[in-house]
């Protein structure tokens, strides 16, 4: 006689993993950073809770998780191997910074993610800060420093501000008015014309060195 395959939860351990990440982001979207309570979690995913403890290991682990899979510059380095590097991270620059730009524009979640950082110390964010940073800290070490040599950290000055800039522009068209300096970012021209002055700054830099 065939075994019988049992279904559920058990048995599909990453469909429910996927589940309770994604329950964690529904409620992010919704409710906000205060929303993401073992029990909220767990009725949004619509399983029971010891299944976070049993796959991740605590509530913190599980937003830990989530939090990495938003956040953009987590995942450069994987995206942007590709690139060609002979140029000293001009190209990596542009690039990087212009998809940041829109991918902050069409993730609610990490808006409210950047937007807890803003507000909060939370050691789980901390961590992926420190991440983050250390994974920048690699690309200028290793491609931008050797190019600009003792004006990197000039450069470095630039990108920081670019940055900040393509988070701080997005959050305010998202949560106040979509007008900044006379330009509506919430229409393609207005973007576009943020991206050109994103792409000939990093140029100017280049140029400049």
């Amino acid at each position: 006689m065939p075994r019988k395959v049992v279904q559920g939860p058990i048995r599909d351990k990453e469909k429910t993993k996927l589940k309770l990440l994604g329950a964690v982001g529904r409620i992010l979207r919704t409710k906000g950073y205060s929303g993401l309570k073992v029990s909220k979690i767990a009725a949004v995913a619509g399983f029971d809770k010891k299944l976070i403890y049993e796959y991740f290991g605590s509530t913190e682990k599980l937003i830990d998780e989530y939090i990495r899979s938003q956040d953009y510059w987590s995942k450069m380095n994987q995206d942007s191997l590709h690139i060609d590097f002979s140029d000293g991270g001009k190209e990596l620059s542009k690039v990087a910074i212009l998809n940041q730009f829109e991918h902050i524009k069409k993730n609610k979640e990490l808006q409210k993610i950047i937007l807890w950082g803003l507000s909060e110390s939370k050691p789980i964010l901390k961590k992926v800060a420190d991440e983050r940073e250390e994974m920048g800290e690699q690309l200028f070490t290793n491609i931008v420093d050797p190019h600009f040599k003792d004006k990197s950290t000039r450069y470095r000055a630039i990108a920081a501000l670019l940055v900040s800039g393509a988070y701080y522009l997005n959050l305010y068209t998202a949560y106040n008015a979509s007008v900044f300096c006379g330009i509506d970012l919430k229409s393609e021209d207005g973007r576009k014309e943020i991206e050109k002055a994103i792409t000939e700054i990093i140029d100017f830099a280049y140029e400049e060195k």
